[in-house]
């Protein structure tokens, strides 16, 4: 094969896995735009829409199934190879993007948007590991980034297109992935790489895997329920119990198993510890700016469905335009730096909100510039974190811990949605205004504590480099000895 026939195979193998990643966080942010929508059509009674903690299902089925199976599909993707399990993922939702389509009910919808995140959950960790097994070893960085990337891009087209879509109809929101999903499936079969299987044995521990999402489900639906059945209720205070039980039990048995689902010995690394904590902390404060943003445009200013996409693009737009100009900064200032100063100008973003948000519409007062300070936030942070996770596990373990860390930041997203629902109810309206106040400084507090990680991930590396520093001298004695 000729250099210039296997540089055109290498970039459209890359471009081919980016489209799918693409495709998959685009969901994300369609959803949300549609969710006033479904609530409509899913009508509790006549003239009254589904409930905001009925609808948040919507998201978190999603969420926590996804969570629960990505370190599964990593492994899997270990054992069978990427390729199969990567286009398997694919297939998988697209069928349940068309399930999710034609849902006559809310539940059914529910159930249809499981089936999603199980082929999610094969692609997205899989989706690396092809990726960085079609770039040269130098370029997996950059590779990292442009992943990360991708979801910004996802990100910015996805409030005007939902908002569009939603126009025609609610349905069309997924209907769009259909296309997508078969494209990439056939232009997969030809281009991408045919990787190595890395390990032989069996499969995680898939009693974690319930357990965690028992776990996950308990504590959102305790969440969620609460303020109206009341926080001190025994159905709360079972759920809540339920959630600590099996988050205990899961714990345990990672620890013990032979095959844990979660390899947790993988968070004493000291930078992807930080990492996933960074990860799990902004998750939260993200989730609730982006469900917040949508129910205020939509339930509190009455804007229509596209008018909120269009008003909400500024930020999406500006990650992955950040994200990619300061790639060189990461490289010669470090990870750490980039997520503090992206948490605290999340945190200002937020803070802005809870001080000028008003009741009557104000775009160019409240909603942009907090648009603006949080997308620069964003593209600072989240492809950051997750570029200083990846990039400090060993070669081997690459797939699952893009797995681990993505499996936290799906667990956050589902938390993030459940304490909005609890703080501000599940019926939205302007008499909800000061609660969404506490939300966005709840979210600010977060982000200031993503800063606060970023400062421990900058101290990791430095130990790093200084260890290795301490060791190349080393090296360079002993080798003229062994020859």
């Amino acid at each position: 094969m000729s250099p210039l026939i296997w540089f055109s195979k290498q970039r459209i193998a890359s471009t081919v896995i980016l489209l799918a990643v693409f495709m998959t966080n685009l969901d994300l942010w369609i959803v949300n735009v549609a969710l006033p929508a479904m609530g409509s059509s899913f009508a509790s009674a006549p003239g009254r829409a589904a409930t905001l903690g009925s609808l948040s299902w919507v998201l978190n089925a999603y969420a926590i199934v996804l969570a629960a199976l990505l370190v599964v599909a990593g492994r899997m993707g270990d054992r069978i190879g990427q390729r199969p399990v990567f286009l398997s993922g694919v297939t998988v939702f697209t069928l349940a993007s068309l399930a999710c389509a034609l849902a006559p009910n809310l539940w059914t919808l529910v159930a249809a948007r499981a089936l999603q995140a199980v082929g999610a959950a094969a692609q997205l960790p899989t989706s690396l590991a092809l990726l960085l097994a079609s770039v040269p070893t130098e370029h997996r960085t950059r590779a990292t980034r442009n992943w990360a990337a991708v979801g910004g891009l996802a990100a910015a087209a996805g409030p005007v297109a939902g908002g569009l879509l939603v126009q025609v109809d609610w349905r069309w929101v997924f209907v769009i992935n259909i296309p997508l999903g078969i494209a990439t499936v056939a232009a997969g079969l030809r281009v991408l790489p045919l990787t190595a299987r890395r390990e032989q044995g069996r499969l995680p521990d898939l009693q974690g895997a319930l357990l965690i999402t028992l776990a996950i489900a308990a504590l959102s639906g305790a969440l969620v329920q609460a303020p109206t059945w009341g926080w001190l209720d025994g159905r709360s205070l079972l759920l809540f119990a339920l959630a600590l039980v099996s988050a205990a039990v899961f714990i345990r048995r990672s620890l013990r198993h032979s095959h844990p689902l979660f390899e947790l010995p993988l968070l004493r690394l000291p930078q992807f510890g930080a990492a996933s904590t960074g990860t799990f902390l902004f998750g939260i404060a993200f989730a609730i700016m982006l469900l917040s943003n949508v129910l205020w445009c939509q339930e509190i200013w009455h804007w229509s469905a596209l008018r909120t996409g269009v008003a909400m693009v500024p930020g999406p737009a500006l990650v992955p335009v950040v994200t990619l100009l300061t790639a060189r900064a990461a490289q010669r200032l470090g990870h750490g730096p980039l997520v503090t100063t992206g948490g605290l100008l999340f945190a200002a973003a937020m803070l802005w909100r809870a001080c000028f948000a008003s009741l009557d519409a104000d775009y160019w007062l409240d909603l942009l510039p907090s648009q603006v300070l949080g997308g620069v936030g964003v593209g600072l942070t989240l492809g950051t974190l997750v570029a200083a996770g990846v990039s400090s596990l060993p070669g081997h373990r690459a797939a699952t811990g893009s797995a681990l860390v993505n499996s936290v930041r799906q667990i956050s997203a589902t938390v993030g949605v459940a304490l909005l629902v609890a703080i501000v109810g599940t019926h939205v309206g302007p008499a909800q205004r000061q609660d969404f106040r506490i939300a966005w400084l709840v979210a600010a507090a977060l982000a200031v504590a993503t800063a606060v990680v970023g400062m421990g991930i900058t101290r990791a590396s430095t130990r790093i480099r200084e260890a290795t520093d301490q060791a190349a001298p080393a090296t360079a004695v002993s080798e003229p000895q062994r020859s």
